[in-house]
């Protein structure tokens, strides 16, 4: 009914109604989704024979779990919140087959490639609609986007279309499917989804002038802060780069990074930093030379990198490696700042 993969932190869990007793399975689907989303009432035509699956992934900061299950109708009651509400933003990807979503006087109906939003905190009413229906859910504690409420709140049980940011955040989620990592990569892939997820949102609202001036700026960082990270084994990627690539001069991205109290080069080669010595303690990357890490993520002089690791770490690559492999499996001992921690504060 369940096996769970914990290597190096990371904990995969899959479950099936295949694996619990017939009459027991609709009953048992429910007590899941009440502990994994939130307590829920739920009907169904195929109670007698009810064949659903769930796998979940912790990443960090934040959660994702993917469902595939037949014809249902669901319903939160503002009785159930008030038992238990763990104050999320639910951002589902359809996989496929479709469903309809009511929430705040918005009704929706999404089908396989659409995105969705809605809040575990207000009473709503999903029902799929088709025989087979998968959906991915993307589980985000509100106090991680930085994006006012009452802005979010407009874009409640409305079908997003998967386009621009959108589409890559589905691709994200798409792949998750199947996929285990370690402790530390979970956590990398955490805050990315959080600052796709943030970009893909923020650019919805501001594009419906959802967002009150202030408010954009902080969109912005984050957009280029996602931007930045996906582009690292550039080794072109500069300041000026990702300027142009937002329509922005490059005086406005150095005032962006002075509220961080830290330059964009700085951000860059830290954030590049972060994902050597990421590799660095893979076993399964034990085979690459010191300098093919660096030059995977950016850093085209292999001496260069050396400096800039030593400086960061104490230590250089090859010896870092080296204890790495020592202690076995390991999450990394920053002893210089890390680009993990200035991610971190922009959610903040």
């Amino acid at each position: 009914m369940r096996t769970a993969d914990r290597r190096g932190g990371m904990d995969r869990v899959e479950l099936r109604t295949a694996d619990v007793p017939q009459g027991e399975r609709f009953e048992w689907w429910c007590e899941l989704v009440d502990q994994d989303l939130a307590p829920t009432h739920i009907v169904s035509e195929h109670r007698g024979d009810f064949q659903a699956s769930a796998v979940g992934w912790e990443l960090g900061p934040v959660s994702v779990s993917g469902f595939s299950c037949p014809r249902l109708r669901s319903e939160r009651t503002p009785e159930l919140i008030r038992q238990s509400d763990p104050e999320m933003w639910e951002l589902g990807y359809v996989v496929d087959g479709a469903m309809v979503m009511e929430q705040d006087r918005s009704r929706a109906q999404v089908q396989a490639g659409d995105l969705l939003l809605y809040d575990t905190s207000r009473p709503l009413t999903a029902q799929v609609v088709t025989d087979r229906n998968r959906v991915t859910i993307l589980h985000l504690p509100k106090a991680a986007l930085p994006l006012p409420e009452r802005s979010l709140r407009q874009l409640l049980s409305r079908r997003l279309p998967a386009h621009g940011s959108g589409a890559l955040l589905a691709e994200f989620l798409r792949g998750l499917t199947g996929e285990r990592w370690t402790g530390l990569e979970a956590e990398h892939l955490g805050s990315t989804a959080t600052q796709l997820a943030s970009a893909f949102l923020a650019g919805m609202a501001d594009r419906e002038g959802l967002l009150p001036p202030e408010t954009r700026q902080t969109v912005l960082l984050r957009e280029v802060k996602t931007f930045i990270g996906e582009h690292l084994a550039d080794p072109r990627l500069s300041p000026q780069t990702v300027a142009d690539a937002h329509c922005i001069s490059l005086r406005y991205l150095h005032h962006l990074f002075q509220e961080e109290q830290q330059t964009v080069s700085a951000f860059i080669r830290e954030l590049r930093l972060d994902r050597c010595r990421t590799d660095l303690a893979q076993p399964g990357l034990a085979k690459h030379a010191v300098g093919t890490i660096g030059a995977r993520w950016g850093f085209a002089d292999a001496a260069a990198f050396s400096r800039a690791f030593k400086a960061a770490y104490g230590v250089p690559p090859g010896e870092y490696r080296r204890r790495a492999g020592a202690r076995g499996h390991h999450r990394g001992r920053p002893i210089g700042p890390s680009a993990r921690s200035a991610l971190a504060s922009a959610h903040s």
